[in-house]
């Protein structure tokens, strides 16, 4: 048993919320000072599935949070990345005074509150902006009504439940924390996307199928048609040491090394190169389709080449590697298409579409990239492809058969400290208050990766979207959280409603999504030893 020393965490962007929080070696069970009068976490159930391996659920109850039904009124503005025209959950001050007074004359009780950035590290400090919002309601059905008649004389209205927002107490919180000490743990820990990179399965599935002892969701991936391929990464993916998808910028990932014995959390990079004799062309994807580039962060890609979230952007000039592990027929359409076999010889150069081989790759390029293939490359010749994984700090990061990796965003901590750089792995914007203030400022389902002083590993899931429930965290309580455990580094992994946890292939967490637990594009599994 580890020590029951707890840490006191603020649990919020201001001093909303201060709650004390179980450490990951232990529990108490019990409020500590600094915890708001009524709120109180507890330990509900402790398994130890291995040696090594521990998994908490603790909750939090706040029997003083009193939330409600609003109606938020919202500004208009204008997307800086796209110029479309969109609404924001908070304004600027002469907005706020003109809603105000207008609401006001139109016979409505408008309260207008000030809204705080969250200590984040890229961005500036104090008032955000100014939100403005009228009434509280008992149920959602009051506060559609109202909506509604607000919304008839000429306002844009949303429906809001004042238990997600950051700057009032959380009613309650289910979290589930493992603890993966790589001293005593003789399993693995590895990133997996099941066999195919193109497919979608529940975390709860590919954890069944491997027997494995914990199981959470990964990285960011493609959902709709529109945004690629369905389950390919969005960011950096690597797994059982092959790179399968490029990183979106320098964004956060989860570096599992030698079968999770060695972790770490690093702002990462990917560079991949075609060369063919002295020719070289640089590679901008892998495992995805030509010309479409989710959540951005690519060389050459519009409107952005840095990281944006949940943003499309699209490359006229594209050189894409597909690999056998991609799992789906090769995207068709303009452009050239060379396949190379496992001795990395030119196969042949033609139209795309087809199949990857199982022993070689494909590379399909558009544009100029297109016109490269077709000049370059040449049947029966060498077409090498080149592959460099750094951290920010320029430190290679080698790949073995048992190093895997997982990208999302933000960094929540660094050098043991809060360190939330949102705005430059591009999940909020300081210039355009319409982008990512629901993602990262309100409560949300998170699911969270870090390292301890120890080297241990921390999983974390915290359940969210559940009115008289779990809340969910913001960003800002995501990293205090994290910290409160004794992460040294943490990370954000996908959240919303692919947050799932599974221990010993059972789900534990309770997804927010309607239909149930999501199918996700790749997960983090602690695996059994061969002798568990």
């Amino acid at each position: 048993m580890g020590s029951k020393k707890a840490r006191r965490v603020w649990a919020g962007a201001g001093a909303a919320v201060v709650v004390a929080v179980v450490a990951a070696t232990g529990a108490n069970g019990t409020a500590q000072a600094g915890t708001p009068a009524g709120a109180r976490w507890s330990t509900t159930s402790t398994q130890k599935p291995a040696p090594g391996v521990q998994v908490r659920t603790m909750t939090l109850q706040n029997a003083a949070a009193a939330p409600s039904w609003t109606v938020t009124v919202q500004a208009a503005a204008t997307s800086r990345l796209t110029g479309a025209a969109t609404w924001a959950e908070v304004g600027a001050k002469p907005w706020a005074d003109t809603t105000a007074r207008r609401l006001t004359a139109s016979g409505f009780r408008p309260r207008v509150a000030a809204v705080r950035w969250p200590d984040y590290s890229d961005t500036p400090h104090g008032v955000m902006g100014l939100r403005v919002r009228v009434g509280s309601y008992a149920t959602q059905a009051a506060a559609q009504r109202a909506a509604g008649s607000i919304a008839a004389t000429g306002f844009h209205t949303t429906v809001t439940w004042t238990g997600y927002d950051a700057d009032e107490p959380a009613a309650g919180e289910t979290v589930h924390v493992a603890v993966i000490d790589p001293r005593a743990f003789t399993g693995r820990v590895q990133a997996t996307h099941d066999g195919r990179v193109a497919q979608r399965e529940t975390t709860s599935s590919v954890a069944g199928k491997l027997r494995s002892l914990v199981a959470v969701n990964g990285g960011f991936f493609v959902t709709a048609d529109s945004e690629g391929v369905q389950g390919t990464q969005s960011g950096l993916g690597a797994y059982g040491g092959r790179l399968e998808s490029l990183s979106a910028g320098a964004r956060a990932a989860l570096v599992l090394q030698d079968g999770g014995r060695h972790d770490r959390v690093a702002d990462v990079t990917t560079t991949v190169t075609a060369r063919s004799g002295r020719a070289t062309y640089p590679v901008q994807g892998v495992n995805r389709v030509p010309g479409t580039v989710q959540d951005c962060g690519r060389p050459g890609a519009s409107p952005s080449d840095l990281p944006w979230q949940d943003v499309t952007c699209h490359e006229s000039d594209d050189l894409v590697l597909l690999t056998p592990e991609f799992g789906a027929a090769p995207p068709t359409g303009a452009g050239t298409q060379v396949v190379i076999d496992a001795a990395g010889r030119v196969v042949s150069v033609g139209v795309r579409g087809g199949s990857v081989p199982a022993h070689g790759a494909v590379l399909q390029g558009i544009g100029a990239a297109g016109d490269w293939l077709t000049a370059h490359a040449r049947p029966g010749h060498p077409l090498a492809i080149t592959k460099d994984i750094r951290d920010t700090t320029g430190r290679r990061i080698a790949l073995g058969p048992h190093d895997s990796i997982v990208s999302a965003a933000p960094t929540l901590v660094k050098g043991g400290r809060i360190s939330i750089d949102a705005a430059t792995e591009g999940v909020v914007d300081p210039a355009d208050l319409s982008f990512g203030y629901t993602w990262a400022n309100v409560r949300q389902p998170r699911t969270m990766a870090g390292i301890d002083a120890r080297g241990r590993l921390l999983l974390v899931t915290v359940d969210g979207r559940q009115k008289g429930g779990s809340a969910g965290f913001t960003l800002a309580e995501g990293a205090a959280f994290m910290r409160s455990l004794g992460a040294v580094q943490a990370l954000n992994l996908d959240g919303g409603g692919s947050t799932a946890m599974a221990v010993n292939g059972r789900l534990v967490n309770l997804p927010s999504d309607a239909t149930g637990e999501r199918a996700v594009g790749d997960t983090v599994q602690v695996l059994p030893s061969p002798h568990h």
